[in-house]
């Protein structure tokens, strides 16, 4: 959809704001919601997920952020969800991309619960017939289907401290050859896939996302929301790179895996331009999402100046 609208201005605008509209709306939701998850979550699909109130994952479970490799940046809500996790997870998840499993989002507190897939429809039927909402009446019902998890020993998520290490830098460069220095260390050979994975990435995207992150452990989530907006917008309108398109073109359309960024480095990369992608729009212009919560529904698209 974005790829075909690349040559129309703004001719996603509309399902961009609606999206970003109802990600505050989940986050903020007062009834009780569960998500059950058996399959891919990654990028806008797992903010239907980890906002939830309970998310319940199976072994099946993938999820990821992998937006920067393709020219984006973390949206949907995830510079504001990935930026307050533990230490510097988040700048490592948004970074790599790099897929995680069930156990881990529990571990990473991005899921609440693990449930083996052949009981899921079974915990599903028992939620439906509770017809209640009782929180409390929820999590118990969950919570005899779900299984303590233990993570694997190989998985990321015990190498804390090289995490922390490499992605408390302050520049994407910086991070990448922290990153390098540990890779040549033995017993580090998990490092390589994943450092090949983010030198592949676009330099556009790494940077904007790298900033957005760091932004939002300052942001609430409204604020987070409304500069995705405008990240977005401005990705999608190519006013520093049209990354995005030959990011969406490698992947999905042409399938050659062979991007060709603009610029094509990192220290190719004006710092002034990204500047100008994280500018505030005019009042009238910017993602409006309600400030009181007793007005929930305020600020929708269609009371907004893009709709008229």
């Amino acid at each position: 959809m974005f790829y075909e609208g690349r040559k129309s201005r703004d001719s996603c605008l509309e399902v961009v704001y609606r999206m970003y509209w109802l990600c505050y709306h989940i986050h903020t939701y007062k009834k009780t919601q569960v998500a059950l998850v058996h399959g891919i979550s990654m990028g806008g699909g797992a903010s239907f997920m980890v906002p939830m109130k309970f998310s319940v994952i199976t072994e099946k479970t993938v999820f990821a952020t992998p937006e920067a490799s393709i020219g984006f940046h973390v949206d949907c809500g995830f510079s504001y969800i990935l930026s307050h996790l533990p230490g510097h997870l988040g700048e490592y998840l948004a970074l790599t991309g790099a897929r995680r499993n069930g156990k881990e989002l529990v571990v990473a507190g991005l899921a609440t619960h693990f449930v083996p897939l052949e009981r899921l429809p079974e915990l599903e039927k028992r939620l439906i017939s509770l017809n209640i909402g009782d929180e409390n009446a929820v999590k118990a019902t969950i919570e005899e289907f779900s299984l303590h998890v233990q993570l694997d020993e190989d998985s990321v998520l015990n190498k804390k401290e090289i995490k922390n290490e490499c992605f408390s830098k302050d520049t994407v460069a910086d991070i990448i050859k922290s990153f390098e220095m540990e890779a040549s260390k033995d017993g580090n050979g998990w490092i390589g896939p994943i450092l090949k994975g983010l030198k592949r990435s676009s330099p556009t995207g790494l940077k904007v996302t790298l900033r957005s992150i760091r932004e939002g452990k300052k942001q609430t989530l409204a604020e987070c929301l409304k500069k995705e907006f405008r990240l977005t917008m401005n990705i999608l309108r190519t006013a520093i790179s049209a990354d995005v398109y030959e990011g969406i073109r490698a992947l999905t359309i042409d399938k050659d895996n062979a991007p060709k960024w603009d610029p094509p480095a990192l220290d190719q990369v004006d710092d002034e331009k990204i500047n100008l992608v994280f500018q505030p729009f005019t009042k009238d212009l910017e993602l409006r999402i309600p400030e009181q919560e007793d007005f929930r529904r305020d600020g929708k698209y269609e009371n907004s100046v893009y709709a008229k």
